[in-house]
């Protein structure tokens, strides 16, 4: 066989195989009884593989960031000047700022991974003037703060 031959035979395998995927059709066979016509519809609408190129999710159900966290972290750190938010993935980035009664300016990325009002959904990274590291007590203590404020925050509103 010529090289042709086969690369025809070989497009053509592929799409008899890619058309009989589609075979299902919408319209159920009328003797069928009505559960499988009701199970059928429901296969159909479960996944198939272009559910991977949608984005079926709702917007106002994607937010996973516990508010009281977000607004406790605004409220201690609100010295520093705010470079950037994003509330959809629970970032907030500051620029350097002196903390009242400090001499040494930092700057502060904070990064809120869970809805849950527990210390494992907060993580704070803070940096020095000159690139160098902070000892870790220091952001140790930021995060208490936060958290302390985090859960006074959740009293207040009721929801204990």
């Amino acid at each position: 066989m010529t090289r042709f031959a086969l690369r025809s035979a070989a497009i053509l395998a592929l799409c008899s195989s890619l058309a009989a995927c589609g075979s299902g059709g919408s319209n159920p066979q009328p003797n069928m009884p009505q559960e499988m016509v009701a199970e059928r519809q429901t296969q159909r609408n479960e996944s198939s593989i272009w559910d991977l190129f949608s984005n079926r999710q709702n917007a106002n159900n994607a937010v996973a960031v516990n508010k009281y966290l977000w607004n406790a972290s605004l409220e201690v750190l609100n010295f520093l000047p705010i470079q950037s938010v994003d509330p959809f993935t629970g970032v907030i980035v500051t620029g350097y700022g002196t903390p009242p009664g400090g001499g040494r300016s930092y700057r502060a990325t904070i990064n809120i991974t869970d809805p849950a009002l527990d210390a494992r959904s907060l993580k704070v990274s803070l940096q020095g003037a000159g690139g160098g590291a902070v000892a870790p007590d220091t952001a140790r203590a930021v995060e208490d703060a936060i958290l302390t404020r985090a859960r006074q925050l959740r009293v207040a509103d009721g929801k204990l």
